[in-house]
Protein backbone atom coordinates (compact mmCIF):
# COMPACT_ATOMS: atom_id res chain seq x y z
CA UNK A 1 0.00 0.00 0.00
CA UNK A 2 2.88 2.34 -0.78
CA UNK A 3 0.55 4.53 -2.80
CA UNK A 4 -1.11 5.58 0.47
CA UNK A 5 2.15 6.85 1.94
CA UNK A 6 1.25 9.94 4.04
CA UNK A 7 4.47 11.64 2.97
CA UNK A 8 3.52 11.36 -0.72
CA UNK A 9 -0.01 12.55 -0.02
CA UNK A 10 1.29 15.52 1.95
CA UNK A 11 3.76 16.41 -0.81
CA UNK A 12 1.06 16.22 -3.49
CA UNK A 13 -1.31 18.34 -1.40
CA UNK A 14 1.37 20.95 -0.73
CA UNK A 15 2.29 21.09 -4.41
CA UNK A 16 -1.34 21.50 -5.42
CA UNK A 17 -1.89 24.34 -2.93
CA UNK A 18 1.33 26.01 -4.06
CA UNK A 19 0.18 25.84 -7.70
CA UNK A 20 -3.21 27.32 -6.78
CA UNK A 21 -1.52 30.09 -4.85
CA UNK A 22 0.80 30.86 -7.76
CA UNK A 23 -2.14 30.91 -10.15
CA UNK A 24 -4.11 33.22 -7.86
CA UNK A 25 -1.18 35.65 -7.61
CA UNK A 26 -0.73 35.64 -11.38
CA UNK A 27 -4.45 36.25 -11.92
CA UNK A 28 -4.47 39.19 -9.50
CA UNK A 29 -1.36 40.62 -11.17
CA UNK A 30 -3.06 40.52 -14.56
CA UNK A 31 -6.13 42.24 -13.13
CA UNK A 32 -4.07 45.00 -11.53
CA UNK A 33 -2.24 45.58 -14.83
CA UNK A 34 -5.51 46.38 -16.56
CA UNK A 35 -5.24 50.19 -16.32
CA UNK A 36 -1.62 50.22 -17.49
CA UNK A 37 -2.40 47.83 -20.33
CA UNK A 38 -5.21 49.94 -21.76
CA UNK A 39 -2.89 52.95 -21.90
CA UNK A 40 -1.22 51.07 -24.75
CA UNK A 41 -4.47 49.98 -26.37
CA UNK A 42 -2.75 49.09 -29.62
CA UNK A 43 -1.36 45.94 -27.99
CA UNK A 44 -4.83 44.94 -26.80
CA UNK A 45 -6.35 45.76 -30.18
CA UNK A 46 -3.89 43.47 -31.94
CA UNK A 47 -4.82 40.63 -29.59
CA UNK A 48 -8.55 41.22 -30.11
CA UNK A 49 -7.90 40.91 -33.84
CA UNK A 50 -5.74 37.81 -33.39
CA UNK A 51 -8.12 36.03 -31.04
CA UNK A 52 -11.43 37.33 -32.33
CA UNK A 53 -11.10 37.57 -36.11
CA UNK A 54 -9.23 34.30 -36.38
CA UNK A 55 -11.99 32.55 -34.40
CA UNK A 56 -14.86 34.24 -36.22
CA UNK A 57 -15.23 31.66 -38.98
CA UNK A 58 -15.64 28.64 -36.68
CA UNK A 59 -17.92 30.63 -34.36
CA UNK A 60 -20.17 31.74 -37.23
CA UNK A 61 -20.46 28.32 -38.87
CA UNK A 62 -21.03 26.58 -35.53
CA UNK A 63 -23.67 29.12 -34.49
CA UNK A 64 -25.50 28.70 -37.79
CA UNK A 65 -25.71 24.92 -37.50
CA UNK A 66 -26.66 25.08 -33.82
CA UNK A 67 -29.49 27.41 -34.85
CA UNK A 68 -30.55 24.91 -37.53
CA UNK A 69 -30.69 22.10 -34.99
CA UNK A 70 -32.56 24.22 -32.44
CA UNK A 71 -35.10 25.19 -35.08
CA UNK A 72 -35.78 21.57 -36.02
CA UNK A 73 -35.79 20.15 -32.49
CA UNK A 74 -37.78 23.06 -31.12
CA UNK A 75 -40.42 22.81 -33.82
CA UNK A 76 -41.02 19.08 -33.34
CA UNK A 77 -41.18 19.55 -29.56
CA UNK A 78 -43.52 22.56 -29.62
CA UNK A 79 -45.72 20.92 -32.25
CA UNK A 80 -46.88 18.40 -29.64
CA UNK A 81 -48.38 21.23 -27.59
CA UNK A 82 -49.63 23.38 -30.45
CA UNK A 83 -47.17 26.17 -29.63
CA UNK A 84 -45.04 26.31 -32.75
CA UNK A 85 -45.40 30.13 -32.82
CA UNK A 86 -43.11 30.20 -29.77
CA UNK A 87 -40.21 28.73 -31.74
CA UNK A 88 -38.47 32.10 -31.95
CA UNK A 89 -38.66 32.52 -28.18
CA UNK A 90 -37.30 29.01 -27.59
CA UNK A 91 -34.38 29.50 -29.97
CA UNK A 92 -33.50 32.94 -28.61
CA UNK A 93 -33.63 31.96 -24.93
CA UNK A 94 -31.63 28.78 -25.53
CA UNK A 95 -28.90 30.74 -27.28
CA UNK A 96 -28.58 33.95 -25.27
CA UNK A 97 -28.91 32.25 -21.87
CA UNK A 98 -26.96 29.06 -22.33
CA UNK A 99 -25.71 27.75 -25.65
CA UNK A 100 -24.24 31.00 -26.95
CA UNK A 101 -21.83 31.65 -24.06
CA UNK A 102 -21.04 27.99 -23.33
CA UNK A 103 -20.43 26.70 -26.85
CA UNK A 104 -18.51 29.84 -27.77
CA UNK A 105 -16.29 29.40 -24.71
CA UNK A 106 -15.59 25.76 -25.59
CA UNK A 107 -14.72 26.69 -29.17
CA UNK A 108 -12.68 29.64 -27.91
CA UNK A 109 -10.67 27.31 -25.66
CA UNK A 110 -10.00 24.95 -28.56
CA UNK A 111 -9.08 27.63 -31.11
CA UNK A 112 -7.80 30.78 -29.40
CA UNK A 113 -6.78 29.20 -26.09
CA UNK A 114 -4.44 26.69 -27.69
CA UNK A 115 -2.97 29.43 -29.89
CA UNK A 116 -2.22 31.55 -26.81
CA UNK A 117 -0.66 28.63 -24.97
CA UNK A 118 1.50 27.65 -27.90
CA UNK A 119 2.58 31.24 -28.52
CA UNK A 120 3.62 31.89 -24.92
CA UNK A 121 5.13 28.42 -24.59
CA UNK A 122 7.27 28.93 -27.68
CA UNK A 123 8.41 32.30 -26.35
CA UNK A 124 9.52 30.54 -23.19
CA UNK A 125 11.24 27.76 -25.14
CA UNK A 126 13.10 30.27 -27.30
CA UNK A 127 14.07 32.21 -24.16
CA UNK A 128 12.29 35.35 -25.36
CA UNK A 129 10.76 35.90 -21.93
CA UNK A 130 14.15 35.54 -20.25
CA UNK A 131 15.75 38.05 -22.63
CA UNK A 132 12.94 40.50 -21.89
CA UNK A 133 13.60 40.22 -18.16
CA UNK A 134 17.31 40.75 -18.75
CA UNK A 135 16.44 43.89 -20.75
CA UNK A 136 14.32 45.19 -17.82
CA UNK A 137 11.06 44.57 -19.71
CA UNK A 138 8.30 43.00 -17.64
CA UNK A 139 6.90 40.05 -19.68
CA UNK A 140 3.71 40.17 -17.62
CA UNK A 141 3.06 43.75 -18.71
CA UNK A 142 4.25 43.37 -22.31
CA UNK A 143 3.21 39.81 -23.22
CA UNK A 144 0.62 38.35 -20.86
CA UNK A 145 -1.57 41.34 -19.92
CA UNK A 146 -2.46 42.45 -23.49
CA UNK A 147 -3.35 38.87 -24.43
CA UNK A 148 -5.39 38.44 -21.26
CA UNK A 149 -7.50 41.55 -21.77
CA UNK A 150 -7.75 40.93 -25.50
CA UNK A 151 -9.30 37.52 -24.80
CA UNK A 152 -11.65 38.96 -22.18
CA UNK A 153 -12.95 41.53 -24.68
CA UNK A 154 -13.11 39.16 -27.66
CA UNK A 155 -15.09 36.45 -25.89
CA UNK A 156 -18.39 38.38 -25.31
CA UNK A 157 -18.27 39.71 -28.89
CA UNK A 158 -17.88 36.20 -30.26
CA UNK A 159 -20.70 34.95 -28.02
CA UNK A 160 -22.98 37.71 -29.33
CA UNK A 161 -22.11 36.77 -32.92
CA UNK A 162 -22.78 33.09 -32.15
CA UNK A 163 -26.22 33.87 -30.68
CA UNK A 164 -27.19 36.25 -33.49
CA UNK A 165 -26.20 33.79 -36.21
CA UNK A 166 -27.92 30.96 -34.32
CA UNK A 167 -31.18 32.93 -34.18
CA UNK A 168 -30.87 33.54 -37.91
CA UNK A 169 -30.37 29.81 -38.42
CA UNK A 170 -33.50 29.08 -36.38
CA UNK A 171 -35.41 31.59 -38.53
CA UNK A 172 -34.23 29.93 -41.74
CA UNK A 173 -35.38 26.49 -40.59
CA UNK A 174 -38.56 27.54 -38.81
CA UNK A 175 -39.89 30.21 -41.16
CA UNK A 176 -38.32 29.65 -44.58
CA UNK A 177 -38.19 25.84 -44.56
CA UNK A 178 -41.02 24.68 -42.29
CA UNK A 179 -43.40 27.59 -42.84
CA UNK A 180 -44.00 29.13 -39.41
CA UNK A 181 -45.37 32.66 -39.55
CA UNK A 182 -42.40 35.04 -39.57
CA UNK A 183 -44.21 37.79 -37.67
CA UNK A 184 -45.09 35.36 -34.88
CA UNK A 185 -41.48 34.11 -34.78
CA UNK A 186 -40.09 37.61 -34.17
CA UNK A 187 -42.92 38.96 -32.00
CA UNK A 188 -42.78 36.02 -29.58
CA UNK A 189 -39.04 36.47 -29.32
CA UNK A 190 -39.22 40.22 -28.72
CA UNK A 191 -42.00 39.87 -26.16
CA UNK A 192 -40.45 37.00 -24.20
CA UNK A 193 -36.73 37.83 -24.06
CA UNK A 194 -35.84 40.23 -21.27
CA UNK A 195 -32.83 42.41 -22.04
CA UNK A 196 -31.48 42.60 -18.51
CA UNK A 197 -32.32 39.17 -17.17
CA UNK A 198 -31.76 36.99 -20.25
CA UNK A 199 -29.32 38.88 -22.46
CA UNK A 200 -27.56 40.36 -19.42
CA UNK A 201 -27.05 36.94 -17.87
CA UNK A 202 -25.54 35.70 -21.12
CA UNK A 203 -23.15 38.65 -21.23
CA UNK A 204 -22.05 38.04 -17.65
CA UNK A 205 -21.42 34.38 -18.43
CA UNK A 206 -19.40 35.17 -21.53
CA UNK A 207 -17.21 37.67 -19.65
CA UNK A 208 -16.55 35.17 -16.84
CA UNK A 209 -15.78 32.43 -19.36
CA UNK A 210 -13.44 34.78 -21.20
CA UNK A 211 -11.57 35.54 -17.99
CA UNK A 212 -11.27 31.86 -17.10
CA UNK A 213 -10.32 30.44 -20.51
CA UNK A 214 -7.82 33.19 -21.37
CA UNK A 215 -6.14 32.97 -17.97
CA UNK A 216 -5.88 29.18 -18.13
CA UNK A 217 -4.34 29.39 -21.61
CA UNK A 218 -1.76 31.95 -20.53
CA UNK A 219 -0.95 30.10 -17.31
CA UNK A 220 -0.39 26.83 -19.13
CA UNK A 221 1.84 28.52 -21.69
CA UNK A 222 3.78 30.46 -19.06
CA UNK A 223 4.38 27.31 -17.00
CA UNK A 224 5.03 24.95 -19.92
CA UNK A 225 8.25 23.00 -20.05
CA UNK A 226 10.57 24.68 -22.62
CA UNK A 227 10.51 21.68 -24.96
CA UNK A 228 8.29 20.73 -27.93
CA UNK A 229 6.71 17.98 -25.84
CA UNK A 230 6.12 20.38 -22.97
CA UNK A 231 4.38 22.92 -25.20
CA UNK A 232 2.26 20.14 -26.74
CA UNK A 233 1.16 18.91 -23.32
CA UNK A 234 0.40 22.48 -22.25
CA UNK A 235 -1.94 23.05 -25.20
CA UNK A 236 -3.75 19.80 -24.41
CA UNK A 237 -4.16 20.85 -20.77
CA UNK A 238 -5.57 24.18 -21.94
CA UNK A 239 -8.41 22.49 -23.80
CA UNK A 240 -9.16 19.95 -21.06
CA UNK A 241 -8.91 22.27 -18.05
CA UNK A 242 -10.58 25.15 -19.89
CA UNK A 243 -13.54 23.02 -20.99
CA UNK A 244 -14.10 21.56 -17.51
CA UNK A 245 -13.81 25.02 -15.97
CA UNK A 246 -16.37 26.48 -18.38
CA UNK A 247 -18.90 23.73 -17.64
CA UNK A 248 -18.39 24.03 -13.88
CA UNK A 249 -18.68 27.82 -13.95
CA UNK A 250 -21.79 27.54 -16.11
CA UNK A 251 -23.50 25.42 -13.47
CA UNK A 252 -22.52 27.79 -10.67
CA UNK A 253 -23.51 30.93 -12.55
CA UNK A 254 -26.84 29.45 -13.67
CA UNK A 255 -27.66 28.39 -10.12
CA UNK A 256 -26.80 31.86 -8.81
CA UNK A 257 -28.68 33.76 -11.52
CA UNK A 258 -31.91 31.80 -11.22
CA UNK A 259 -31.85 31.95 -7.42
CA UNK A 260 -31.78 35.76 -7.38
Amino acid sequence: MSWLNPRDIGFATRSMLANWGYGARLFMRLLTLGAATFKRFGLVRDQIHFLGNHSLAIITVSGLFVGFVLGLQGYYTLQRYGATESLGLLVALSLVRELGPVVTALLFAGRAGTALTAEVGLMKRDEVLMYMEISAIDPMRRILAPRFWGGVIAMPILAAVFSAVGILGGYVVGVLMIGIDGAAFWSQMQGGVDVWRDVGNGIVKSVVFGLAVTFIALLQGFEAQPTPEGVSRATTRTVVVGSFTVLALDFLLTAMMFSI
